[in-house]
């Protein structure tokens, strides 16, 4: 059974049995939002995530017949980060989005909008300075869902602990080297650009996430935890399974 409960204002934490379960419901709530803010004649714009859970969701949400109703064509879709690769590298999470979704409904390509590749010409560097040019000249948009994945110790986007990353004040996109995990070189949004956001949604499965999720919940600096920074959002939902909710107190 679902279960939720409300860790502060502006919070809210569900709980769901399994990551395939998590996955359909975080579908079916996105697909809700995408039609509601369509109807209040306005034009959706989300931050996609990689990542087991974030493309399963995805994958989901094509299946699902309530995702005929939303005007794909009046999306704007973006990414939280990037794997610095070959644009034709299977580890890329645009296109590991295509093959779930976005090939087989009706977007808008000048609505779609990747972060730089590895073409072999170009930096990491050059390709953050391109994307934060790229928001700023659609007016650095507040966003109504960022999705955002996380991992064990705490990192969300491709903003680990302790890194300079996690330090960012004005830059929105940032090139990140030497990761933790392969590739060592990412394109990343800053955690300040959550302050934009209407809602950020941590989708998180499994026990190896269960120490940060109730760090990060419970209000731990950031640095320790970078997923902290869903907080700055207006709404933050933590969505999560039995396994990453474990530590929460009451679980």
């Amino acid at each position: 059974m679902t279960g939720a409960a409300t860790a502060r204002a502006g919070t809210e934490v569900a709980v769901h049995p399994d990551a395939e379960v998590l996955a359909s419901a975080v579908a079916a709530r996105l697909v809700t939002t995408l039609i509601d803010v369509q109807a209040a004649g306005r034009v959706p714009h989300v931050v996609l995530t990689g990542g087991g859970v974030g493309i399963d969701l995805l994958r989901r949400l094509r299946d699902l017949p309530a995702q005929r109703a939303v005007d794909w064509s009046r999306v704007e879709l973006f990414w939280g980060d990037e794997r610095f690769v070959a644009p034709d590298d299977d580890e890329r999470n645009d296109r590991q989005a295509r093959e779930a979704l976005l090939d087989h409904v009706g977007v808008d390509p000048d609505r779609v909008h990747p972060m730089g590749a590895d073409d072999g010409s170009t930096t990491a560097e050059q390709a953050a300075a391109e994307y934060a040019t790229l928001l700023g000249r659609l007016g650095n948009p507040r966003f109504d869902v960022v999705l955002l994945g996380m991992g064990g110790e705490g990192h969300t986007l491709s903003v680990f602990p302790d890194s300079p990353a996690v330090h960012a004040t004005s830059d929105t996109v940032v090139a990140v080297h030497d990761c933790p995990k392969p590739p060592p070189d990412r394109v990343s949004l800053t955690l300040p650009v959550l302050d934009r956001a209407d809602e950020a949604w941590v989708v998180a499965a499994g026990d190896a996430k269960a120490e940060a999720v109730a760090g990060a919940v419970g209000g731990a600096p950031e640095e320790r935890f970078p997923v902290g920074g869903a907080r700055r959002a207006r709404t933050t939902r933590w969505l999560l399974d039995t396994g990453s909710a474990s530590q929460l107190p009451g679980s």
